[in-house]
């Protein structure tokens, strides 16, 4: 795939940025350099490659959910709280 100017007004518009003209060719530049990065990769053969993956696979030691509640970590944060009630934090409404 060629980047040219008018597929890169296409990104602007999309992307909802502005490219300054001076930047333009060198946006396009890079653009084209990454693009051809990319056609590289077509290049691998993936075949022999499973389409996902799993960190369970291979045997990722699992924990018991233990719960424990220290009262000394709420109150350590919320000290510098400006204001706190009952371990929440108190802000400032904002939906009228």
């Amino acid at each position: 795939m060629h980047i040219d100017g008018e597929i890169l007004k296409k990104l602007e518009k999309l992307s909802h940025l502005r490219v300054d003209e001076e930047k333009s060719g060198e946006i396009v530049s890079q653009l084209s350099e990454i693009i051809g990065y990319m056609e590289n990769l077509n290049e691998l053969d993936t075949s022999a490659l499973e389409s996902h993956f799993s960190t369970l696979e291979g045997g990722t030691p699992m924990r018991e959910d233990v719960f424990e509640r220290d009262s000394e970590v709420p109150e350590a944060i919320l000290k510098h709280a400006p204001e706190s009630r009952d371990d929440f934090f108190v802000v400032p409404a904002i939906i009228e």
